[in-house]
């Protein structure tokens, strides 16, 4: 049996160059834009909370940023807790709907399709977070299609 040498870690340790950092710091000119849509179930995977962070990182970069929840998006918009509304259910239960309202406070808008949020998931305007703004579906292609003629960066997110 070949025999391991080397000390376990230890809480504290550091496991990677944390401090390195290769590329620039990229800012955002003045009036420079960036959407983050989502097509994506929550809690379904972790691409949910990892692109909410990502649109709270332009937001500091100093993008004009918008989110567009559509399709199963929606649900990432949605008021939950247990066993009441707003109650965290278990530890990180409520870290999507904190980072909307913390992408909210700090400038970024939310949208979340009404098609979706009502004829494909049963909920109603109600059930949104407060301050998201619901949209027509078919301001959905459109709100796409003005940040891609502003020369926006935009991401995508999608899960299958």
């Amino acid at each position: 049996m070949p025999e391991v040498t080397i000390p376990a870690h230890q809480t504290g340790d550091f496991l990677v160059d944390y401090e390195e950092k290769v590329f620039p710091d990229v800012q955002a000119d003045p009036g420079e834009k960036a959407l983050i849509t989502f097509h994506t179930v929550a809690f379904e995977g972790s691409i949910g909370l990892v692109n909410l962070l990502q649109a709270s990182r332009l937001i500091k970069k100093g993008f004009e940023t918008s989110v567009l929840l559509y399709g199963p998006g929606v649900t990432l918009g949605v008021q939950r807790g247990f066993p009441k509304l707003g109650d965290e259910g278990f530890p990180g239960h409520l870290a999507m709907n904190d980072r909307l309202v913390k992408i909210m406070e700090t400038g970024g808008k939310v949208y979340a399709c009404r098609f979706a949020l009502q004829a494909l998931y049963g909920h109603g305007e109600a059930s949104l977070i407060p301050g998201i703004r619901p949209i027509n579906p078919l301001d959905v292609m459109d709100l796409i299609l003005m940040h891609r003629k502003e020369g926006a960066f935009i991401l995508d997110t999608w899960t299958m």
